[in-house]
């Protein structure tokens, strides 16, 4: 390390460069020796020196060429730590555990970051996903598979569970209900808690009825076998919904945010459609 610093005032952004100072220092020594000798003795010899001069340039450019082959390695290292593609590993030389080093560093790395995604697109609580992974497994797909229904659920009458029965509780109800929820849907549908005591679900391929009556039966499964009973009636939910046909989702969603409102305001265990404005398609329950 201390003989890698003490070289680096020469060449300091360049070890190619500062190995080839040294390769020539040190393969032209014996020939600077024999020239200095010859002179000191008075009897230069031309012929031998360009001998000489010759083979020293020939060795200097096959080591050169050598030490170039022998680090070509090092520069790929360096663009391609991140990379998840291993590098090629041949040797267990120097450049050998360098290249093992890197790779184990890039898997790690690259674990790493994939486990930070699922973290930040996951609501701890629940499992399911959370806004963020909601929206990013959306844009996810391919154009002709955005085509679907977006519904928004909020728990009815959720903030008396936690005033009741306390938080631990409300966060059983929370977790119990996704699973209930996702339990209720087919394979490519997408469930997320979307914020508090909201969930979203994306009904891949199927229209705001076909959705509704999917709730439907969720409401009635829930009271058939409630989560949680309040005042002698079981937990139930509010829905909105809203045909997603491809655009911008943040519309989609708008949509059913406001028809959700509406089944609030007309009572509980009720749907609303985004495409029937003032019209409560049906009670859930």
């Amino acid at each position: 390390m201390r003989f890698y610093f003490a070289t680096s005032l020469a060449f300091p952004r360049a070890l190619r460069l500062r190995l080839a100072a040294i390769c020539v220092a040190a393969t032209n020594l014996p020939l600077l020796v024999w020239i200095g000798w010859s002179v000191a003795a008075g009897s230069p010899m031309l012929a031998e020196f360009s001998a000489l001069m010759l083979a020293s340039v020939a060795g200097m450019t096959i080591a050169l060429q050598a030490m170039g082959g022998l680090l070509a390695d090092l520069p790929a290292a360096q663009e391609r730590r991140a990379m998840v593609t291993p590098l090629p590993q041949r040797d267990e030389d120097a450049i050998g555990s360098l290249l093992a080093s890197v790779n184990r560093a890039a898997g790690a790395a690259g674990q790493r970051m994939r486990e930070l995604d699922l973290a930040a697109k996951e609501d701890l609580l629940t499992g399911a996903r959370n806004r963020r992974g909601f929206l990013a497994d959306i844009e996810d797909f391919l154009p002709a598979e955005r085509r679907g229904t977006v519904a928004l659920l909020d728990l009815d009458r959720f903030r008396q569970i936690n005033d009741q029965f306390g938080h631990e509780v409300g966060d059983r109800v929370l977790r119990d209900f996704a699973g209930r929820l996702s339990s209720e849907l087919r394979r490519g549908d997408l469930v997320a808690r979307w914020d508090g005591e909201e969930f979203a679900v994306l009904f891949r391929g199927a229209t705001e009825d076909e959705a509704a009556g999917v709730l439907g039966r969720v409401t009635r499964r829930l009271i058939a076998n409630p989560l949680i009973v309040l005042d002698g009636e079981a937990l139930t939910f509010s829905a909105g919904v809203c045909r997603f046909g491809g655009e911008a989702i943040d519309a989609t969603v708008l949509g059913a945010e406001k028809a959700l409102h509406e089944a609030k305001r007309a009572g509980r265990a009720r749907v609303a459609c985004a495409s029937r404005p003032g019209q409560i398609l049906l009670p859930l329950a």
